[in-house]
């Protein structure tokens, strides 16, 4: 069964982890957490009211994590997601986890990020020359780190699939799933 591994930790946002998480097991895939540390995380629930300027933060689910990045092989792995919400704020402070990106953009294999998520793949060296979607305020870091800004629901690039955020999930997912299916990382009948 090809495995999956969504990139993660603490104050990631709820909804951007658990719509892949349990979308790529419905599909058929292995699915698995990676993030700092192998322990329960605690994740977030952004939301958007009248009259602020930026979403609003509580708490929201927690759920463990299956795996430390450092003990990430990639080569054990057919794709990656990076959801959002703050948790790539820190993550992608991580060499490990840069390190597991890189590995997918070498090897030109699937990798979905959304939201917040596209940090990650800034800190790693991955955008230059490369269109992705994020949570519209992060236009530019994407650009600072060499891509070129989408703002769009399900932005392809290649291996690369993103979008804004947790309202995008389903056309982000759907768009995923195509990219893995033509990359050839179907999951069992």
């Amino acid at each position: 069964m090809p495995k999956i591994l969504i990139l993660t930790g603490d104050a990631a946002e709820t909804l951007e982890v658990f719509y892949p998480y349990h979308r790529l097991q419905e599909a058929g895939y292995e699915v698995h957490i990676g993030a700092p540390e192998k322990r329960k995380l605690q994740f977030v629930v952004h939301d958007f009211v009248d009259g602020f300027d930026t979403y609003t933060e509580k708490p929201g689910h927690t759920w463990p994590a299956d795996i430390a990045f450092a003990d990430v092989d990639p080569a054990d792995y057919d794709a990656i997601v990076v959801p959002g919400g703050r948790a790539p704020e820190y993550i992608r402070n991580n060499e490990d986890a840069k390190r597991i990106v890189r590995y997918f953009f070498e090897k030109n294999e699937p990798v979905a990020a959304t939201c917040h998520g596209p940090l990650l793949l800034a800190a790693a060296g991955v955008l230059p020359g490369r269109t992705s979607s994020a949570y519209p305020e992060l236009a530019v870091d994407v650009e600072t780190a060499g891509g070129v800004f989408e703002n769009g629901g399900a932005v392809i690039d290649g291996n690369l699939v993103t979008a804004r955020a947790w309202p995008d999930n389903g056309t982000w997912m759907g768009a995923f799933l195509k990219a893995l299916d033509a990359a050839g990382v179907r999951a069992a009948a």
